[in-house]
């Protein structure tokens, strides 16, 4: 006659089975021990992490549901049940279930550790910190307890006590992969490259088949310009994972980025997938396509689940206010594209009307330019070592009225910051051309043509209109003195001169295709290009070659200052546009020192901001609709020195008589929409709520 439990021998060949990785074996067994023992709670706990780690999590949960309805002081089945749901993202499930074996047994330091895991899942970082730090005073010789600590201190911030933490975990057990690996991670975003890779091949040697840790050493590679070796890496998280559709998107942004034009480029696959539930770098995206439907639907997505709302804050009604308190947040007050454009516009902000404020996140440069914004602002905060919320604290003890992130979806962006609502109303403006897809953005600033009326559907955010360029501009921007002769920047002194410098990812087939065809037709022209990467430039000069035009006619500009980058662009004749994204900065260049841009009109934010800078300095005419038309415009360009002379004349003219660089009419045109915003904004309760 059978017992109500099993026996040792029994539960022993279950276990045996079970560390032998014999999971099908194993479940076939832990079936006939559950049906001789139904109310046996050892065979229910052990059944449930067999058939967990055989991939059938809601089966285990109730197993352990079973061993703690038959035992309900077993403090390892609510344990167990907690790593399994937290598994099944029932994240808050799983911290109640640690928290009923923590009440049964306070020194549970295993389940102190899981807690302190499923807790920083919650994005609960504080709580996860205390808890962590109870599981340390248990016992503190557990490797993992010191690098659940340190990736606890990197959600907030806390990089270098980060890697401290990571290194405690390696220097208890100098084979623990984790460690390593979270130490890279920390590593990479203290950009300290190098040892970020040193650290990611380490962990790959103790676990070649992690596909995260590949994905982040293609990262750190990537950062170091290291294309070459970073695709691999991509392709094998890939490889390794065929669900991480950000590892799919860094091969396809990278071969664009190396102008790799490929038969498998993926793009098709990865569409699809964002048409499903996926989500890649809303950036990438940007450059990838002009669907302005499906950046949407990616950028939801990706919000969703990379900064998921917080619970709105209330926001009281203010007395009378002599100013309104304007916050920026980037991480690029210092020498950067951003600065250059708006500069100006933070000096000439009205201080009788508006209270400026900087929220820098970004590296602690001490050059010219950051000295410029401290000057020009009420108070400049470094947040670049605090959480998010933390940040968005500050924001609010400040009183700030209005936050503009300045960022979006770029690098180092830190979007989390406008998840915990730095203040009632937030915009997205300049650095990230695209919605956000967020609840917690109010508004995004364009003009009619970058968004116009027909496709503001394409966009969470309410839009604010600026009367012509979103753009702001600096109409005071430095040109280099210095006089460039065609043939020392490798130029043919009597040829026609097409030039484009846009960043490599930029270009794709299309576009390539109709500049070959223009030096085909137009006789002694070359295309000017930016020396972006070598694997860019090889690339594509062997399509070049393909199409049957000779490398040589290809010339690549190598990098210099600014303002002798301004400079030498008097030695080209038109400058040609890129499709999915245009140039952006690299237009208002190219415009202010008189370089007529031919560009074609697209569908997304990023496909029309050249259009939008030339209507903004009228050139209208220079704006097309279509591929042919734009390849039409530019050959006649090139073909007709008169037609051409009129237009440069026209620039030039028209560069401090049209908006496009008056920065004085601009700022006050920004802080109208800046007091409209403010004055017209009532956020909804519901932080599921999104702009109509």
């Amino acid at each position: 006659m059978s017992t109500s439990k099993a026996s040792q021998s029994e539960l022993d060949a279950l276990v045996q089975l079970y560390s032998q990785a014999r999971l099908d074996d194993a479940v076939t067994l832990a079936a006939e021990l559950l049906q001789k023992y139904p109310d046996c709670e050892v065979t229910h706990n052990i059944g449930g992490v067999i058939v967990a780690a055989a991939g059938y999590r809601d089966e285990a949960v109730t197993l352990y549901d079973r061993a703690i309805a038959l035992a309900p002081d077993y403090v390892e089945a609510f344990n167990n049940r907690g790593n399994v749901l937290r598994e099944l993202k029932r994240t808050r499930e799983a911290v109640l279930s640690f928290d009923a074996a923590i009440a049964l047994w306070p020194d549970y330091v295993e389940a102190r550790i899981n807690r302190a895991i499923a807790l920083r899942t919650e994005k609960r970082f504080e709580e996860a910190l205390i808890e962590i730090d109870a599981a340390l005073r248990l016992n503190p010789s557990i490797p993992q307890s010191y690098t659940t600590k340190g990736n606890i201190l990197q959600d907030l911030h806390r990089y270098d006590e980060a890697a401290s933490e990571h290194r405690r975990a390696i220097a208890l057990d100098a084979k623990f992969f984790a460690a390593h690996s979270n130490l890279g991670s920390t590593l990479l975003h203290l950009k300290r490259l190098p040892e970020a890779i040193d650290s990611f091949v380490t962990a790959l040697g103790l676990a070649p088949s992690h596909a995260l840790t590949y994905r982040n050493l293609g990262t750190a590679l990537k950062g170091l310009r290291r294309f070459s070796e970073a695709l691999p890496c991509f392709e094998k998280a890939f490889e390794l994972d065929a669900s991480d559709d950000v590892a799919l998107g860094e091969v396809v942004f990278l071969r664009a980025q190396m102008c790799l034009w490929v038969e498998d480029d993926l793009r098709q696959q990865l569409f699809r997938r964002l048409e499903l539930d996926g989500s890649v770098s809303p950036f990438h995206l940007a450059a990838l396509t002009d669907d302005a439907a499906l950046q949407l639907r990616n950028a939801r997505q990706w919000a969703s689940r990379h900064f998921p709302a917080q619970e709105p804050v209330p926001f009281g009604t203010e007395a009378e206010k002599s100013k309104i308190r304007i916050g920026y947040f980037s991480s690029d007050f210092h020498n950067h594209a951003t600065m250059a454009l708006m500069i100006k516009m933070l000096e000439r902000h009205d201080r009788a009307r508006f209270e400026i404020h900087a929220f820098s996140y970004g590296p602690q440069k001490q050059d010219p330019m950051r000295e410029r914004v401290i000057a020009a602002v009420n108070g400049f905060h470094d947040v670049s070592g605090i959480s998010d919320d933390e940040a968005a604290q500050l924001s609010r003890d400040l009183g700030i009225d209005v936050a503009v992130d300045l960022k979006g979806y770029t690098e180092d962006a830190r979007t989390g910051i406008f998840a915990a609502y730095p203040a009632p109303c937030q915009i997205d403006y300049l650095g990230y051309p695209g919605t956000m897809g967020a609840p917690y953005f109010d508004y995004i600033i364009a003009d009619p043509t970058v968004i116009p009326d027909e496709s503001r559907k394409h966009y969470s955010e309410k839009t604010l209109y600026l009367p012509h360029s979103y753009q702001v501009t600096d109409d005071e921007r430095p040109i280099a003195q210095r006089q460039f002769s065609r043939s020392e920047l490798g130029l043919p002194e009597a040829g026609f001169v097409f030039c484009c410098f846009n960043g490599s990812f930029k270009i794709s087939r299309p576009e390539f295709d109709i500049w070959m065809r223009l030096l085909a037709q137009v006789e002694g022209s070359v295309l000017w290009l930016l020396a972006d990467n070598p694997w860019s430039m090889e690339n594509l000069r062997r399509e070049a070659e393909a199409r049957g035009i000779s490398p040589d006619r290809l010339v690549f500009a190598e990098r210099m200052p600014v303002s002798e980058h301004l400079a030498r662009q008097t030695c080209a004749d038109l400058f040609l546009d890129t499709f999915n994204y245009n140039a952006h900065t690299t237009t208002s260049d190219a415009l202010w020192v008189g370089l007529p841009v031919v560009t074609k009109l697209g569908e997304s934010f990023a496909s029309r901001v050249a259009g939008s800078l030339l209507r903004a300095v009228g050139l209208a005419d220079l704006v097309t609709d279509t591929a042919q038309s734009y390849e039409d415009l530019a050959l006649a360009l090139a073909s007709d020195p008169a037609r051409l002379h009129e237009v440069k004349e026209r620039l030039a003219a028209n560069r401090t008589a049209q908006p496009l660089f008056d920065t004085e009419a601009f700022t006050r045109a920004f802080e109208q929409l800046l007091v409209d915003a403010d004055n017209g904004h009532a956020r909804s309760t519901s932080p599921d709520a999104s702009p109509a």
